[in-house]
C-alpha cells in the first residue's frame, strides 16, 4: 500500500510520501538505540514534564491537529477534538502517576531485603492503525515513555502526516531527538525490524491477519508482543433497561468514528418483548443521523477511511443479505449518494444500516463490520442472549443494560470480553486496563497494568 494522504471525503489524492530507504531506516535505528542508552536512566521528574510539555502542546494546537485527522481518515471534527484532548489526559495521567506505578514492590521473604524492581525493555515497535491515528498511539507511548523505553511508530499508510505530526509533537516536548521516531515504511519490512536485536518488543492495533503476522514473527525472535485487534461487541438490552438510554447509546456506540471502532456496539442482542420498540427506535435514530462532510461540526458520521473498506463494507452486507439477513433501514449507498452535494459525491460513504434476522450460525455472522452497520437478534431470554454474545471468536468489550441487579452480575460474569459495561458505553479510560480475550488479541494496555506490559519485572533478593 502506498504511503499517502488521500482525501475520503472526496476520494481525492493528496500527497504521496517516499518511504525510508534502507540506509535511512538503519540511521534512525542507529539513532534510536544511543537515545535510549541515555533515556533510561533519566529521572521519572524529568520524563514527566517533557510528557505534560507534549500534553500542553495537544491542548494549544488541538483543532488543528484534529484537522489533520479529518483529512486523513474522515473523522468528524467534533469527534476528532475529543480525541486530542483524550491523549492530553493520558500524558498527564502517566505523568502524574508513573513512579507510584515503577516504585519498587517489596515483598516479605526470608530474605533480608527482597523486592521487585521494574526496568524499561528498551526499544518498542509499534505498529498502530488509522482509525484512531493519535490515541491509538498515544496510549501505548505515554506509559512506554514515562517507563524509560524508546518507540519506534510504523503507522498506517494513509495517515502519514499524522505520523509525522506525532514525532514532532515529541520533539516539541522536550523529549531527546530518537527516543520516539516514526518510521514511513510499508508492512513488508516490519518482519527485518522485528528480527533487529535492538527492538526488544512489539505491539500492534489492528486485524487479525496483521496481529497473527507480527506475533509469528516476534514468536521467531523470541519477542514480547501485545496484541489489541478486533471486535464484535455485543450489547444487551433487557426489559428493565432505561430503554431511551439505552437506545442512545447503542446508536452513539454504533457510528463513533464513522462506525470505525474495535469497541463499538456491533450486534444488539434484545430480551424478551422490548425487541420490536427497540428495533423502531433504532431505525428511526439511524435514518435521522446527518451524514456529510466530517470537517463540518454538524456532521455526525462522515465517509470510511479507505475504498478497499468500503468496497469489503458493501460486500459484507450483500452476503449477509444473502444469508437470509433483513433490511430494516440503509443498505443502499447509491441513494445516500444521490443525497450529498456533488463535492462529496466521489467520497467513502455508506448509509447507516441495519440487519436483522440473520441467522447466528451464518459464517458472515462471526466478521467484524468495521463501519456504520450493526446486527440487531432478538432473544426471549438472558440466557439466550449471552450464549448469543459469546457465540463469535471476538472478545474485546461488552455491554448489557438492565437494572437487575441478578441480570447485572450474570452479564459481569459470563460474558466473554476484555471488558463488560452496565448501562453504560463501552470505551478506554487510562485509569482501568484495556484489551481482548480470544480473537480480540492478549495483554492489557492503559492503567498500571498497561505500563508494565513493557518492563522487566526484576527479583532482587538480598542476603
Amino acid at each position: 500500500m502506498a504511503i499517502a494522504t488521500i482525501n475520503p471525503t472526496t476520494g481525492q489524492w493528496v500527497q504521496s510520501f517516499e518511504p525510508l530507504t534502507d540506509q535511512a531506516l538503519a540511521t534512525k535505528l542507529e539513532l534510536a538505540d544511543r537515545a535510549f542508552q541515555a533515556y533510561q536512566t533519566v529521572p521519572i521528574a524529568q520524563r514527566a514534564a517533557w510528557l505534560n510539555q507534549v500534553a500542553d502542546r495537544l491542548e494549544t494546537d488541538c483543532e488543528a491537529l484534529a484537522r489533520l485527522a479529518v483529512l486523513e481518515m474522515g473523522k468528524p471534527l467534533t469527534a476528532a477534538i475529543g480525541e486530542v484532548q483524550k491523549c492530553a489526559a493520558v500524558c498527564r495521567f502517566y505523568a502524574d502517576r508513573a513512579a507510584e506505578f515503577l516504585a519498587d514492590e517489596i515483598v516479605e521473604t526470608d530474605a533480608h531485603r527482597s523486592f521487585i524492581r521494574y526496568q524499561p525493555l528498551g526499544l518498542i515497535l509499534a505498529v498502530m492503525p488509522w482509525n484512531f491515528p493519535y490515541w491509538q498511539v498515544f496510549r501505548f507511548a505515554a506509559p512506554a515513555l514515562m517507563a524509560g523505553n524508546g518507540a519506534l511508530l510504523k503507522h498506517a499508510s494513509n495517515v502519514p502526516q499524522v505520523a509525522q505530526k506525532l514525532e514532532d509533537l515529541f520533539l516539541a516536548g522536550g523529549f531527546p531527538a530518537g527516543i520516539f521516531q516514526t518510521l514511513l515504511i510499508g508492512s513488508d519490512r516490519v518482519a527485518a525490524l522485528v528480527a533487529d536485536p535492538r527492538v526488544a518488543a512489539a505491539t500492534l492495533t489492528g486485524s487479525e491477519g496483521a496481529g497473527s503476522a507480527l506475533a509469528s514473527h516476534c514468536g521467531t525472535h523470541l519477542k514480547k508482543t501485545l496484541l489489541e485487534l478486533g471486535g464484535s461487541d455485543p450489547l444487551i438490552v433487557c426489559p428493565s433497561a432505561d430503554f431511551e438510554q439505552a437506545v442512545a447509546t447503542a446508536v452513539a456506540s454504533r457510528m463513533l468514528n464513522n462506525g470505525q471502532t474495535c469497541i463499538a456496539a456491533k450486534r444488539f442482542i434484545t430480551v424478551g418483548s422490548i425487541g420490536p420498540a427497540f428495533e423502531a427506535a433504532i431505525a428511526q435514530a439511524f435514518a435521522q443521523l446527518v451524514v456529510g462532510d466530517p470537517g463540518d461540526r454538524a456532521t455526525q458520521l462522515g465517509p470510511l477511511a479507505t475504498a478497499p473498506i468500503l468496497e469489503e463494507l458493501a460486500d459484507q452486507v450483500n452476503r449477509a443479505i444473502a444469508a437470509g439477513a433483513r433490511v430494516v433501514v440503509g443498505g443502499d449507498r447509491a441513494a445516500l449518494l444521490d443525497r450529498l452535494p456533488p463535492s462529496l459525491q466521489g467520497g467513502h460513504f455508506y448509509p447507516p444500516t441495519l440487519l436483522a434476522d440473520l441467522p447466528p450460525n451464518a459464517p458472515i455472522a462471526q466478521e467484524e463490520f468495521f463501519g456504520p452497520v450493526a446486527l440487531l437478534f432478538h432473544t426471549e431470554t438472558l440466557d439466550q442472549a449471552i450464549a448469543l454474545a459469546n457465540n463469535t471468536p471476538f472478545g474485546l468489550g461488552a455491554s448489557i443494560w438492565t437494572t437487575d441487579s441478578s441480570e447485572i452480575e450474570q452479564g459481569i460474569q459470563q460474558l466473554q470480553a476484555g471488558a463488560v459495561f452496565v448501562n453504560s458505553l463501552v470505551k478506554s479510560d487510562p485509569r482501568l486496563p484495556f484489551g481482548g480475550i480470544k480473537r480480540s488479541g492478549y495483554g492489557r494496555e492503559l492503567a498500571r497494568q498497561g505500563m508494565l506490559e513493557f518492563m522487566n519485572a526484576k527479583t532482587v533478593w538480598v542476603h
